[in-house]
């Protein structure tokens, strides 16, 4: 088999295919033997029916048809890895030129296909790049608000005599009503003031109602049948709670964490703190990065594969009526290239950098993404298995590790002039030590030799 290619434009090719017939009769062999089990023959059984009788029967034309329909998909296969391309869209396919029908082991078979590839691409310079992030500096507020937090996990909730406020616990009856008519109720539901999260209205309503009283507001109900409507709600307040939260001294400290004194607890929420801002900085300093190496290269972008992606974004029957907009297609346009280019980029980088991906990196990337969608991590798993998106997750893990390899390269300060140590957010401490022991057992191994 010969192929050649043509290059239509850089995320494009065309390819002109000849397979001789001596490589194609296998599939000529195999189509007579399929056929020969699908017509019957007076005198002959099935599956035994000669081949000039087929020829007769059903002609040598749909033969041929039936081998080149076969293994033509191998054919273009075979082509793509010859000529090392990466197809990013199913081919257009044109059959120019057919083996002979009227003389045995004349002709060819020739076709031409036109396809979108992955486009090759320059990789720039990545190490060194210089980005800057906003400055992060522990505050007494951080620590009383990480403090704050913690005794809130141990507080107590108890009934008062007093009118409902921000914050405040409460608990309710509802009875909602759409043209008069009844359409919901519920009883004895436990609700935070100022949470936000039942229907919009119900924090201006239960704000300064104490428990007995009740009060009535409009809103758009937001789930069941009647969803969408416009409903006016009955709200009773049966009981007000207030959070307690226990003393902030050694005795607190002893029975929330591992620590004997409150000075000790402080110490480490301090700790906890820090290593936060440091992750908020890698997070900015790993965008900036990533923006950066992409201004240093030019990726070409398949225009018809984007505006399928495209189409798939919107083709939900389900959307909202103004889904379909001009300024949303446009911001989708956007986000969707980004995103090739980010992907190409970023395979480029692993690639240079032989970056591999381990199996236990590939099951917390799948517990992490379990957790995000609220699955059971062997249910997401399993999920994924069956519709074959495992290597899809393996090309996300590989392509994040290789960004974290471009920003340990880079050099990053912050809005201080100062420079930011990210190790730890870029190789978390499992992985230092892992390297670390990799490193020793080397030196040993080049110490022996």
């Amino acid at each position: 088999m010969k192929s050649a290619v043509e290059n239509l434009n850089p995320t494009r090719v065309k390819l002109t295919v000849e397979v001789p017939f001596e490589e194609l009769k296998p599939r000529v062999d195999e189509a007579y033997k399929t056929i020969a089990q699908q017509i019957q023959v007076p005198g002959f059984r099935k599956g035994k029916v000669p081949s000039r009788l087929i020829d007769q029967r059903v002609g040598r034309g749909y033969v041929i048809e039936t081998a080149v329909n076969e293994g033509l998909n191998d054919y273009y296969q075979q082509a793509m890895v010859e000529n090392e391309l990466t197809p990013l869209s199913r081919p257009e396919v044109d059959i120019t030129e057919l083996p002979s029908i009227e003389k045995e082991g004349e002709g060819q078979l020739v076709f031409t296909l036109e396809v979108d590839i992955r486009p090759t691409i320059e990789l720039p310079d990545y190490k060194g790049l210089e980005v800057s992030v906003e400055a992060k500096e522990v505050a007494d507020e951080d620590i009383e608000k990480a403090l704050e937090d913690l005794r809130g996990r141990f507080g107590t909730l108890k009934e008062v005599e007093a009118p409902a406020a921000a914050d405040s616990f409460i608990t309710i009856d509802l009875v909602a009503t759409v043209d008069g008519e009844e359409v919901d109720n519920a009883q004895g539901l436990s609700y935070q003031v100022g949470s936000g999260n039942m229907l919009e209205g119900m924090d201006e309503a239960v704000t300064g109602l104490s428990a007995g009283e009740d009060a009535t507001f409009e809103t758009k109900l937001a789930g069941g049948e009647h969803a969408g409507k416009d409903a006016v709600v009955k709200v009773t307040v049966s009981a007000v709670k207030q959070r307690e939260l226990p003393e902030a001294n050694d005795d607190f400290a002893q029975l929330a964490s591992e620590f004997d004194t409150i000075a000790e607890l402080r110490e480490s929420l301090s700790k906890d703190a820090a290593e936060g801002k440091i992750v908020e900085q890698g997070v900015e300093a790993r965008e900036l990065v990533l923006d950066k190496l992409l201004e240093l290269v030019e990726v070409p972008v398949p225009a018809s594969v984007i505006d399928e992606q495209i189409e798939q974004h919107f083709d939900n029957p389900n959307a909202e009526e103004d889904h379909d907009t001009e300024d949303h297609r446009a911001e989708v346009r956007e986000n969707t290239e980004r995103a090739f280019r980010n992907e190409l980029v970023l395979d480029a980088v692993a690639d240079a950098e032989e970056v591999g991906v381990e199996q236990s990196e590939l099951i917390d990337y799948i517990v992490q993404t379990a957790g995000q969608y609220g699955m059971d991590p062997n249910q997401f798993a399993q999920m994924l298995d069956g519709a074959g998106q495992v290597p899809m997750l393996m090309g996300e893990v590989r392509r994040r590790k290789a960004l974290a390899k471009v920003l340990e390269y880079a050099v990053v300060t912050d809005s201080n002039g100062d420079k930011v140590d990210l190790t730890s957010f870029v190789k978390p401490a499992g992985e230092e030590e892992a390297t670390e022991e990799a490193a020793a057992e080397e030196a040993a191994e080049a110490e022996a030799k």
